[in-house]
C-alpha cells in the first residue's frame, strides 16, 4: 500500500492501520457550493485486476461535524469515490458515498445513530463499475451504492482514508483487510435494450 498525501501521524502494522486526522482535510469537488478540497490522506493498494472485492473494518472516535473515515478509490483529484460515516451531531451521523467523475462530486447518504463507532465496508469492482456495501457485524452486508467511474479503465488504486474538514482531529483505525475474488455477481435479470 502507498500513500497519497500521508498524514503527519499514523501507524501501519501487520494487522491494522491508524490515522490521526488533521484539521482542514477533505475530499470534495465543486458540486452545490463550488467548494474544492483535495487534501485528505489516502492509503491504497494498486491493482490491474478488473474484478475483485476489498473488505475492511473501521473503528473511530470522531465527535466533530464532518469528521469522516472509510474506503476510497482515488484515481486523481477529479476522479474518485469514497464511502464513509460522517459525524454530524451528538445524535446522528451520515452513512453514505461520494462519487466524483470529471471533477464533480455527488453524495448519497442516510442517517444512522451517532453511537455507531465501527463499520465494515466491502468494495467490489467489475471493470469500471463499482458496488459499495456496509455491515455492522461483518456478516450481513447491505448495498450502499452501485456507481460508475469513467476514468477506471485500467489499473486503479483503492484503500482507506480519514479526514476532518473543520477544526478537529480524531483517530481512525482500520483492521480486517482482505482482497479476494469478486463477490459482486454479473447481472442475470432484464436484458439490455437493443442497440
Amino acid at each position: 500500500m502507498t500513500w497519497t498525501r500521508p498524514p503527519r501521524s499514523y501507524s501501519v502494522e501487520a494487522d491494522r492501520v491508524s490515522i490521526r486526522t488533521e484539521p482542514g482535510t477533505d475530499l470534495w469537488q465543486r458540486t452545490y457550493y463550488h467548494f474544492r478540497n483535495d487534501n485528505a490522506p489516502v492509503l491504497q493498494y494498486t491493482t490491474d485486476a478488473d474484478f475483485f472485492t476489498f473488505t475492511v473494518r473501521t473503528h473511530f472516535d470522531s465527535s466533530h461535524r464532518f469528521d469522516q473515515c472509510g474506503i476510497a478509490v482515488y484515481l486523481d483529484s477529479e476522479n474518485w469515490l469514497k464511502a464513509s460515516i460522517e459525524y454530524d451531531t451528538p445524535e446522528i451521523q451520515h452513512l453514505g458515498a461520494v462519487v466524483t467523475n470529471a471533477g464533480y462530486s455527488d453524495w448519497s447518504t442516510t442517517e444512522i445513530p451517532a453511537s455507531v463507532r465501527s463499520m465494515w465496508y466491502r468494495l467490489s469492482r467489475r471493470e469500471d463499475d463499482f458496488r459499495i456495501e456496509c455491515s455492522r457485524d461483518g456478516e450481513r452486508f447491505e448495498q450502499i451504492r452501485i456507481c460508475h467511474l469513467a476514468a477506471a479503465t485500467g489499473p486503479i488504486r483503492f484503500g482507506v482514508y480519514a479526514c476532518s474538514p473543520e477544526d478537529s482531529s480524531f483517530t481512525a483505525t482500520f483492521t480486517d483487510f482482505h482482497v479476494g475474488e469478486c463477490l459482486w455477481q454479473p447481472h442475470d435479470g432484464q436484458a439490455p435494450d437493443p442497440a
